[in-house]
């Protein structure tokens, strides 16, 4: 059995500047892998796809971007072969850390190994993006900049190892409704992308938490108002800043070490349900 680790990631900013004719929207953020993660495990199977997930209410057929994956490989490659992917599920659902995204990512990663395809990481990177436009990062990880629907990325300087404090309330968002929102009303802040590729090359964490910034924030609190505290609580409790990751409704606070992430954890008080996840930056 061949096992591989899908990470889930965070938006330290995340800004819109356009409608492509595709429909998606043309955005420019930068994209942080954290230490989160599911793990799936490969074996061969004889025909077709079977995935198993210790998550009841994650759909495992067709509509999984697992199951998606792998069909793509197939009709790709001419695999006739098929797998049994187990997947331990960690990341939560719908909560703007790519999840779904890193899955399938870890699928295209497992499958070539598994199958012995020896596909290029380019290849890989092409198929991803035809599954989501998160995948291609999933796909490269650590510290990027993203472009165009997501798959245009321009690696950067590797964040230290901070540590992290992530909430997500007991609901899932729809990424379509919230975009499809903003369209409708605006967003919120832009973020200050520039200075804050400057403070990734000077490794200021002071100065990456000040410019976390998601153009999002305000079109998600605005149709989920439960969450529009999260940041000010995670600062409040020693953050160094603190946003929402992708459409949300995740928020995340940055400090300087896991221990102190542990500590807000610790003295964080939530509705029932919320749930609080200590992780950090990876960069492996």
């Amino acid at each position: 059995m061949y096992e591989i680790f899908a990470h889930a990631k965070i938006n330290l900013t995340l800004d819109i500047t356009g409608l492509r004719s595709d429909g998606y929207h043309e955005v420019e953020m930068i994209m942080q892998t954290v230490g989160l993660s599911d793990r799936l495990a490969f074996e061969p199977h004889h025909k077709g796809i079977i995935i198993t997930c210790d998550t009841p209410e994650l759909p495992v057929g067709q509509e999984n971007l697992i199951y998606r994956a792998a069909l793509l490989l197939q009709e790709y490659t001419g695999q006739v072969k098929g797998a049994i992917i187990h997947l331990k599920k960690n990341i939560p659902l719908a909560a703007g850390l790519a999840g779904g995204s890193a899955d399938a990512a870890a699928a295209l990663k497992g499958l070539n190994n598994l199958w012995g395809l020896n596909l290029h990481f380019s290849e890989l990177l092409s198929l991803g993006e035809r599954i989501g436009a998160d995948v291609p990062f999933c796909l490269t990880g650590g510290t990027a900049l993203a472009r165009g629907k997501g798959e245009i990325l321009l690696p950067l300087k590797p964040l230290p190892r901070f540590g992290v404090i992530m909430v997500k309330p007991p609901f899932g968002v729809s990424t379509g409704r919230i975009y499809q929102q903003y369209d409708l009303t605006g967003g919120g802040v832009r973020p200050d992308t520039k200075g804050m590729l400057e403070a990734i090359e000077d490794e200021n964490l002071l100065r990456i938490g000040s410019l976390l910034s998601n153009v999002l924030e305000e079109t998600t609190a605005y149709l989920y108002p439960q969450i529009g505290f999260l940041k000010q609580v995670l600062i409040r409790e020693g953050a160094v800043g603190a946003a929402m990751s992708g459409s949300g409704p995740t928020f995340f606070g940055l400090c300087e070490d896991e221990v102190k992430a542990d500590f807000i954890a610790r003295n964080l008080i939530l509705p029932p349900g919320w749930l609080k996840i200590v992780t950090s930056v990876e960069n492996g």
